[in-house]
């Protein structure tokens, strides 16, 4: 679909506070034919026919009352078209959010974090002078000036018609004008979007730039972009300028015909003064709606640029089965769709059997006929070097993906027909590297579960060893953390992960390395929460350290995107073969 299709559907969506917007604005329009009428009336009888300033006060009344309901009218047609417009903006953002968390981290983490946040801030924004100005005035650019004419030529055909034909010029020097504008407003938005993703990735990886000393030449590197997009906005700017040069000199030639023509014809005696005056205070008036659609055509073109970028990403076919996210929305999504969604047993067997996953459109696989089972309550270890494909399963799981081929299946139902919310609320997962986010340490923990108690929330924090530091931070539970933890070691920030998962309290567990990175103290103490938290679950290991392999009931060791050995930690050091060879290689790390 186009993208001015996509927006004119967008538009529909509000379409009756668009329409309200057009038919006050159109009112506005027919407000100030009264107006011309009314202002050439009274100087004609001040100044022609010499009445006193009682004989006009009446007419001079009326005229009061006409600019006050043009400003109201125009009032009015600013707020119907921000309504509009919000509405607009809410709904794409939800949808963009909704998009973005349905295609899970198998997209976003491929994406610039930058450039994705802009799309969803200012891309969003700046479609605002689309809906709230361009569009309306795209309307009244028509309408307008026909309404103008429904007045002036009953009373001047002469004036109607050089009206008539001088209004097309605007619209023609527009459009020449309107193709190179833009191309280089979609330039600037692409320079705007790469500025914010590369700015962003400097902040986030400024430690690391300070330490490798490589800080100054980020800050040349930021000064070239910035420089970039300046050039690119003063580019847009002068052919806005340029554009808006050209449409005034037309209208002003349109003007001056009319006055031209006009003032002769008075001069002659062909024409009355209060004709003439009327015509000539109504020729601005006819041109003004032409000149405002050229000014907000460049301000909506910002929107337009961002929007594709917007609607690129919500077309973005989801690789995960959206029957609905809620339990309710899923069961009426799947009474809809005669596929009704299955309800999750508390207990149940993982099956995958012969599943294939590649990425970037296949050309890099990860998952090559992969195939194994976990028994309910079994404890199943994922090892293997980097790059056998241990993450993908997790993501897989975790309904983040869907597999290219073969099959998942959770006690003989597919997994694809469990609501992905439904699905996720029985499954915990501790990954390496928990997020953290800016708040407080409890309404962190609450994640997991938003209707935890209090006394729920320090049990979960008391089973993840992670109570006692939490009572020693300056608000205890109420403590605000910064972005990512930052305020927080990495053992710490672990130690809420796990406390999440006790309080989320699923049946099934997935720790993706959760002791890496670890000082062996704290790793004693995650290991002796990890060995409580997997009591009774069905679980899935992905560990590199033996400490954690060795517990589990089968290890599955995968490489090239299967599994190549299974078996228990004893009976696999007893064959030849690849979880041996780490064994050895990582000296006790498996």
């Amino acid at each position: 679909m186009k993208l001015d299709d996509r927006l004119l559907r967008q538009a529909r969506l509000v379409r009756v506070a668009l329409l309200l917007a057009v038919l006050l604005g159109l009112l506005a329009g027919v407000v100030t034919v009264g107006q011309a009428r009314f202002l050439s009336r009274v100087v004609s009888l001040v100044f022609l026919e010499h009445n006193a300033l009682d004989q006009v006060l009446p007419l001079l009344a009326v005229l009061l009352a006409l600019a006050l309901a043009r400003a109201g009218l125009v009032w009015a047609t600013e707020v119907a078209a921000g309504h509009a417009a919000g509405k607009v903006k809410l709904q794409l953002r939800e949808q963009l959010v909704t998009r973005l968390l349905t295609l899970g981290p198998a997209y976003s983490r491929e994406q610039r974090t930058g450039e994705l946040a802009n799309t969803a801030v200012e891309g969003i924004e700046a479609l605002d002078a689309y809906f709230r100005q361009y569009l309306p005035q795209l309307a009244l650019a028509g309408l307008v000036p026909l309404a103008v004419l429904a007045f002036v030529f009953p009373r001047d055909w002469l004036s109607g018609l050089v009206l008539l034909l001088t209004a097309p010029l605007l619209p023609l020097f527009m459009m020449l004008i309107g193709a190179l504008a833009d191309r280089l407003t979609r330039r600037q938005w692409t320079s705007l979007s790469r500025m914010s993703a590369h700015f962003l990735d400097v902040l986030q990886g400024l430690t690391t730039l300070k330490l490798l000393g490589r800080s100054r030449e980020q800050v040349r590197s930021i000064a070239r972009i910035s420089g970039q997009f300046r050039q690119t906005t003063m580019g847009v700017l002068r052919v806005a300028f340029l554009s808006a040069l050209v449409l005034e000199l037309a209208s002003t030639m349109g003007t001056a015909v009319v006055a031209v023509q006009v003032g002769l014809r008075l001069l002659y005696g062909r024409l009355s003064f209060e004709q003439a005056f009327f015509v000539l205070i109504l020729a601005p008036e006819f041109y003004l709606p032409l000149r405002l659609l050229a000014t907000r055509f460049h301000a909506g073109m910002q929107g337009v640029a961002a929007a594709q970028r917007i609607f690129d990403i919500l077309e973005i076919p989801a690789g995960v089965s959206t029957l609905e996210q809620g339990a309710g929305e899923a069961q009426a999504a799947g009474d809809r769709s005669g596929d009704r969604p299955q309800q999750v047993p508390s207990r149940f067997t993982i099956l995958f059997s012969d599943v294939w996953v590649a990425y970037d459109g296949g050309r890099r696989p990860a998952l090559n006929g992969l195939s194994f089972e976990i028994a309910p309550g079994e404890r199943a270890a994922l090892v293997g070097p980097t790059g056998a494909g241990k993450s993908t399963v997790a993501h897989l799981l975790l309904r983040f993906l869907d597999p290219d081929r073969g099959a998942i299946s959770v006690d003989g139902q597919p997994l694809s027909t469990f609501a992905p919310a439904q699905w996720r609320a029985r499954v915990a997962w501790v990954p390496q590297a928990p997020t953290l986010f800016r708040g407080s340490v409890a309404g962190n923990l609450r994640l997991a579960r938003p209707d935890a108690s209090p006394d729920e929330v320090v049990w979960a924090a008391r089973q993840a060893h992670a109570h006692a530091f939490i009572q020693a931070l300056p608000q205890g539970y109420d403590t605000v953390i910064g972005d990512r933890g930052v305020s927080l070691s990495g053992g710490e920030a672990q130690r809420i992960a796990l406390a999440r998962a006790f309080l989320k309290d699923a049946p099934l567990l997935i720790l993706d390395e959760a002791t890496a990175n670890l000082d062996p103290e704290t790793e004693d103490m995650v290991q002796e929460a990890i060995a409580r938290l997997l009591a009774g679950r069905t679980a899935l290991v992905i560990a590199h350290r033996l400490t954690t392999v060795y517990r589990a009931d089968r290890i599955l060791v995968m490489a090239g995107g299967r599994v190549v050995q299974h078996g228990t930690h004893a009976e696999l050091l007893r064959q030849p073969g690849l979880y041996r060879r780490l064994v050895g290689a990582y000296g006790g790390v498996a």
